[in-house]
């Protein structure tokens, strides 16, 4: 999970933010899946990620529902479901069969 939070910081601060927010929002999100840096629609993308993630067999309509308040349509939530399932899916294989984090080097 390591280069999930590299290429996060990266992006965030390539978006304007500060070194500082960047490192606030990865522990943000590591230790509650949340945080006030988030507009409101990413926050409950990132709520419904995490709880995939972390928590699948809890999932419940009521999740989605939350998604659709939030202003997604049925192909966005797919494309979230499906995002949260594939990232899960090659981290497990990674784990699964212990691919070290290579080095990156340049900033793309």
């Amino acid at each position: 999970m390591e280069h999930h939070g590299a290429g996060l910081r990266r992006e965030w601060i390539r978006n304007g933010g500060t070194e500082e927010e960047a490192r606030r929002l990865q522990v943000d999100l590591v230790e509650r899946g949340e945080s006030d840096l988030l507009a409101e629609r990413d926050g409950a993308m990132l709520a419904y990620a995490a709880k995939l993630t972390r928590t699948p067999g809890l999932m419940a309509a009521g999740d989605v529902e939350a998604l659709r308040s939030a202003g997604f349509e049925d192909r966005a939530i797919h494309d979230i479901c499906a995002a949260t399932a594939y990232f899960a899916f090659v981290n497990r294989i990674a784990d699964g069969l212990g691919v070290e984090l290579e080095e990156r080097f340049g900033d793309d």
